[in-house]
C-alpha cells in the first residue's frame, strides 16, 4: 500500500498514524516520523511562517514517486508520506512519514529514504517569513549528504 498525499490542512501525526495503522495486517514494524516547522531561522530570528509553494500535478508526481522508490527498495508492505503546503506556523507539522514491514531493519530505512528524498526532490519552493524579512530555503549540505547516503 503507497498512500502520497499533500493537504493544505493541519497535520496531526496521531490521527495519521491512527489512520496509517488502520489499513495494516501482519506487519510487526511500524516506523513513523513527523517534521515540524521550527521557531527559529538557522540565524536565529523568530520564524512567523513557512510558506511551501508547490506544483500541483509535478509535487505530487514527486511524492509518488518517492513513495514508490521505498517500497521497491525496502521490503515494506506500507508506506504513507503526506507533506502539507501553503502557509505553516512555527510548531505545526509539515510532513508525516510512516513505513510498515515484518521487520524494524526495513521499516526505519524506508521512512528515512523517503525523508531524505523528500527534503532534496520533492518539488516545493520554500519560503521562510521571519521578522527579519523572507528568503528562500533550499536544501542544505547535510540535506544533500543524507540523500547521497541512497545512491545507486
Amino acid at each position: 500500500m503507497i498512500d502520497a498525499r499533500l493537504t493544505d490542512l493541519p497535520l496531526d501525526p496521531a490521527v495519521e498514524m491512527s489512520r496509517f495503522m488502520g489499513k495494516l495486517g501482519e506487519e510487526g514494524a511500524v516506523v513513523s516520523f513527523a517534521g515540524v516547522a521550527r521557531p527559529r531561522t538557522r540565524d536565529g530570528a523568530e520564524v512567523e511562517r513557512i510558506f511551501l509553494d508547490h506544483h500541483p500535478r509535478l509535487t505530487q508526481r514527486s511524492i509518488d514517486e518517492i513513495a514508490r522508490a521505498a517500497t521497491q527498495r525496502f521490503a515494506v508492505s506500507a508506506i504513507t508520506a503526506t507533506h502539507r503546503f501553503g502557509a505553516v506556523l512555527p510548531g505545526e507539522t509539515i510532513v508525516f512519514v510512516a513505513a510498515a514491514s515484518i521487520h524494524r531493519r526495513a521499516a526505519f530505512e524506508a521512512a528515512d529514504y523517503v525523508m531524505d528524498r523528500l527534503k532534496t526532490e520533492a518539488v516545493f519552493w520554500k519560503r521562510e517569513d521571519s521578522v527579519d524579512g523572507s528568503r528562500w530555503i533550499e536544501p542544505t549540505d547535510a540535506d544533500r549528504a543524507g540523500r547521497a547516503r541512497w545512491s545507486e
